[in-house]
């Protein structure tokens, strides 16, 4: 539903994946369908006629459009080897391989950048050898675990196959790109997949890397996609540096923790005077209980005076808060009230147990709906405290804070010169989205929502044991030389915040 008003954001995911299969030699074609067709993806089909191909399957919601359309490429082309790879992917492979009774040839788990060479290589020499293929899961079953890419300093997105740049936003950045500093996450929040899927691992890309990928980029606005951003606060300087030597000049937006904020406050000084222009603060909630619940592993305190230091910054903030389908009238209405009273952006998500998070293995014996369709933050598919109905009319009440305070007419007096600059150089992303919402988030929409036919149902997972300990993809090794562990600094910080859970 974001992509629906907020954002779209450029498929960095798929243009890495597709350098890497172009570096081993194969012949390239990216869609994105955030933005193109299922007309044009089949006509490029037709066209292209591809030896492979591969869906990029990051969220769960996209799960039956992936299948359906896997099982009328099989139709169309039963020779093609179709796989599939992403975040979701990877921790649903075997349900994605028996929902497409055929259509799917294997899933890819893991980093896809790792896998797609030696997988595209297998498929030539055989079915024989795609099982001996890290991360790939077929009906045969799985190959070796899977393997993670050895240097981010390796990688560089083939940005120049996707087409339709100018489609990509993030609010006003329009158009907007997508770079990537670091990967990975040492927190270990209950209702997160970052670090299950990941390990815990956290590695950087060398700022030299960096900026040879930022010049490459024409959009004005950038994404900075990293989970939390400085943690480090040595790379983050030297990223800077190495972009204020090329005398680059673009607009940012990123998303960081409040305690990583107040910790390396003068690194985030430093890139307001780049360009730094929005931070996303992931509070999650206004109270103690509410933190301690999703393991934030920082105090209300704390999270406050991060957004007084945001504030301070002169970097304009978005917050998110995670509604409970626990809470009832009283408390939607205390959110609302300090939803009224911060000037900021506050966006309202659903708590949603993910498979690949904690919170799956804890609470999903509890699900009311196992429609991929409805796992986007915005459906409440745990048990709600009020009637559906009334929980949904609660929601969208309070997520409509956002809408009379930053979009529409509200907001258009403020930004009717950025609004015509955009509108000048022919992008209309910004200035469609502010009147978008109601559209959109529509209680009566998503309440209907959980009418629809189900075809693909989501498998749930075995009962919880006495320990819950959530399926990790791989552990990344602990090389400094290839940057890949976390400085003891952070280290000793992460150490520090914790609490028990």
């Amino acid at each position: 539903m974001y992509t629906k008003v907020f954002l779209r954001l450029e498929p960095l995911g798929l243009e890495l994946v597709g350098a890497a299969a172009q570096r081993a030699g194969h012949d390239v074609r990216l869609l994105d369908l955030q933005v193109e067709s299922h007309a044009a993806y089949f006509r490029t089909l037709e066209r292209f006629r591809p030896d492979a191909i591969g869906f990029s399957c990051n969220y769960l919601a996209n799960v039956p459009e992936i299948l359906d359309l896997a099982r009328e490429t099989r139709r169309r082309r039963p020779e093609t080897f179709v796989f599939v790879g992403g975040h979701s992917a990877s921790f649903i492979a075997e349900e994605l391989l028996e929902h497409g009774r055929g259509a799917v040839d294997g899933v890819l788990r893991g980093e896809g950048e790792a896998g797609v060479g030696p997988l595209l290589e297998a498929i030539r020499a055989g079915p024989g050898a795609v099982s001996r293929v890290s991360g790939i899961v077929t009906a045969h079953g799985a190959g070796p675990p899977p393997a993670a890419v050895r240097s981010l300093d390796e990688l560089r997105p083939a940005r120049s196959i996707l087409r339709h740049r100018r489609k990509y936003f993030l609010g006003v950045l329009d158009p907007c790109a997508s770079i990537e500093f670091t990967r990975g996450c040492p927190w270990d929040c209950s209702f997160c997949s970052a670090w299950t899927f990941y390990g815990r691992g956290y590695r950087t890309i060398h700022p030299e890397r960096v900026v040879e990928d930022l010049e490459s980029i024409r959009e004005p606005g950038v994404f900075i996609v990293d989970d939390v951003a400085f943690i480090q606060a040595e790379h983050g300087y030297r990223i800077g540096e190495a972009i204020a030597r090329k005398g680059i000049r673009k607009e940012y937006y990123l998303e960081t923790r409040g305690d990583v904020l107040l910790r390396n406050v003068e690194v985030f000084r430093f890139w307001k005077r780049l360009g730094l222009q929005y931070m996303f603060l992931g509070l999650e909630a206004i109270d103690e209980e509410g933190l301690r619940k999703y393991r934030k592993r920082v105090s209300l305190g704390k999270n406050f005076e991060a957004l007084e230091c945001a504030r301070s910054l002169g970097v304009r903030v978005a917050i998110n808060l995670i509604a409970d389908p626990d809470w009832d009238r009283d408390r939607f209405e205390v959110v609302r009230q300090w939803c009224r009273e911060t000037p900021e952006i506050v966006n309202i998500s659903v708590n949603t147990p993910y498979p690949g998070t904690e919170t799956w293995h804890t609470e999903s014996r509890r699900v009311q709906t196992r429609d991929y369709r409805l796992y986007d933050i915005q459906h409440a598919v745990l048990p709600t405290r009020l009637p559906l109905a009334e929980f949904y009319e609660e929601l969208v009440k309070t997520q409509q804070v956002l809408n009379g305070k930053h979009m529409g007419w509200a907001v258009l007096g403020s930004t009717a010169r950025l609004a015509l600059e955009r509108l000048a150089h022919g992008q209309t992303n910004f200035v469609r989205m502010l009147w978008k919402f109601n559209s959109v988030y529509d209680p009566a929409l998503l309440l209907a929502d959980h009418g629809r036919e189900v075809e693909y149902a989501m498998r749930l997972p075995p009962p919880a044991q006495e320990t819950v300990e959530p399926e990790r993809l791989f552990v990344l090794p602990r090389s400094p030389r290839a940057h890949r562990s976390i400085d003891e600094a952070t280290r000793r910080f992460v150490e520090e915040t914790r609490t028990p859970a």
